[in-house]
C-alpha cells in the first residue's frame, strides 16, 4: 500500500492513500516502442478491429512481464488498499518534431502522428484484460483515442479543453450507466508543467453509516458540461456509491453535480454531497505532474480524476513566463465485457457504444 502520513500537531490524525508509481526502465521502454513498431506494420492503425479484437493475446505477447503482472493485479484488486490508478512513468518516448506544433485544437488534430501510442496504450488496456472502446457521447464516436488539447476558445469550461480554472475530479461519463472501466492518459507533452489531480474512494478511512445515503438512487447526474441535458432527463436519478456497501465504487462529478447552475439537487441530495464533498476534497491527490511518455491508467468505478488550472502556451521558470508549446494529452476508454453493454452499442460495432444517459441510448441510431 502507498500512502503518507498526515500530522497535524505532531500526531497522527490520518494515512492518506496514494496511487502507485512505476519507473519504467529503458529495456522496458525499448520492448513497448518495438511492439508498437510491429503491429503498426501489421495492422496500420489502432483503430483496426482485428488489432482490438486479439489486444489481450497480443499483450500478453508483447508487453514485459512486470507490467502483465502489474496490470492483472490492478484490474482485479477492489481493496481497502488499492487506491485505482497507477502511473508508468517514461512508458513510451514521445517524439516531439513528429508531433510538430500543438495544433488549435482537438478537431483538427492529426490523429496520424499519434498512431504508435495507441497500439501501446491499447496493449496496456488489453493487459488488464480490457478491450478499449469509442462512445458517441463523446465527440460523437472520435475513435478510440482522444486528443486533450486546450482550446483558447472554451478555456473557462469544465471540460478537457479548459484550462484557465480547475477541472473538478470527476469519474468519466458518470451520466452513464455503462461508462468506462478503465482510462489511460498518456501525455505527448505538458510543458506548462500541470499538475494532475486524482480522488480515490479508498482514500477514505471507512465508509460509515453516515456515507450510506450515497446509496441512494436520488441524486442528478447531468451530462457533461459539453453535452445538452434535455428537462425530461433531470428527473433520472442515481446513487453516487455502489456495489459492495464496506467498499464501494463510486459514480461522481463535482462539477456538474454540486456547482453546475443549470441542474438543483433535491435538499437532502444536496445536503449528502455537499458532506461529502467537504471530506473529499481534502483527500484529493495533487502531487504529480506528468512529463511527456508518462501514462496513468485509472480505474474508472474508483478513482476520480481532474488537473489544476494553468495558461496554456506558457510555461513558468524562477518565475519568469516563457512560451511554449500547448499540452497535449491522449485518452483511451476501455470495458471489461461488450456483453453487459450489448444493448447500448451499434448493432455492427459492439466496440461502438451509443448510451446517452443512464441507461437511455441515442434515438437516431
Amino acid at each position: 500500500m502507498n500512502s503518507i502520513k498526515i500530522l497535524d500537531n505532531d500526531s497522527i490524525t490520518a494515512v492518506k492513500l496514494l496511487p502507485v508509481v512505476i519507473e519504467i526502465t529503458s529495456q522496458e521502454r525499448r520492448m513497448i516502442k518495438d511492439a508498437a513498431e510491429h503491429l503498426q506494420k501489421k495492422y496500420g492503425s489502432y483503430e483496426n478491429r482485428d488489432f482490438i479484437r486479439h489486444v489481450h493475446q497480443l499483450a500478453s505477447y508483447f508487453l514485459p512481464e512486470r507490467i502483465l503482472n502489474m496490470a492483472a493485479d490492478f484490474a482485479s484488486d477492489f481493496s481497502k488498499d488499492q487506491y485505482g490508478a497507477l502511473i508508468f512513468k517514461g512508458l513510451m518516448d514521445i517524439d516531439q518534431e513528429n508531433i510538430g506544433n500543438t495544433p488549435a485544437n482537438w478537431q483538427s488534430a492529426d490523429y496520424s502522428k499519434f498512431n504508435l501510442y495507441g497500439f501501446a496504450c491499447a496493449l496496456v488496456h488489453g493487459a488488464l484484460p480490457s478491450k478499449p472502446v469509442q462512445y458517441y457521447s463523446q465527440r460523437k464516436g472520435g475513435g478510440l483515442i482522444h486528443a486533450i488539447i486546450p482550446d483558447e476558445k472554451m478555456k473557462e469550461t469544465q471540460t478537457g479543453s479548459g484550462s484557465s480554472t480547475d477541472l473538478y475530479v470527476h469519474t468519466e461519463d458518470a451520466f452513464l450507466k455503462h461508462q468506462a472501466d478503465f482510462l489511460s492518459f498518456m501525455y505527448v507533452r505538458n510543458e506548462e508543467q500541470v499538475p494532475s489531480t486524482l480522488y480515490s474512494i479508498r482514500s477514505h478511512e471507512v465508509i460509515g453509516e453516515n456515507y450510506h445515503p450515497l446509496f441512494e438512487p436520488i441524486y442528478k447526474i447531468p451530462k457533461d458540461a459539453n453535452l445538452e441535458t434535455g428537462m425530461n432527463e433531470e428527473d433520472t436519478l442515481d446513487s453516487v456509491l455502489y456495489g459492495n456497501k464496506k467498499l464501494p465504487f463510486i459514480r461522481f462529478d463535482a462539477a456538474e453535480q454540486l456547482f453546475s447552475s443549470s441542474i438543483r439537487q433535491s435538499d437532502k441530495a444536496q445536503h449528502y454531497l455537499e458532506e461529502f464533498w467537504e471530506e473529499a476534497r481534502h483527500l484529493i491527490y495533487s502531487d504529480f505532474t506528468p512529463q511527456a511518455g508518462d501514462v496513468i491508467l485509472v480505474n474508472n468505478h474508483l478513482c476520480a480524476h481532474g488537473r489544476s488550472a494553468f495558461r496554456a502556451g506558457v510555461r513558468h521558470i524562477d518565475g519568469i513566463e516563457h512560451p511554449c508549446e500547448r499540452r497535449i494529452m491522449l485518452r483511451m476508454m476501455s470495458k471489461v465485457s461488450l456483453i453487459d453493454m450489448r444493448g447500448h452499442t451499434l448493432t455492427e460495432d459492439p466496440f461502438f457504444v451509443i448510451e446517452e444517459h443512464l441507461g437511455k441510448n441515442f434515438q437516431h441510431f
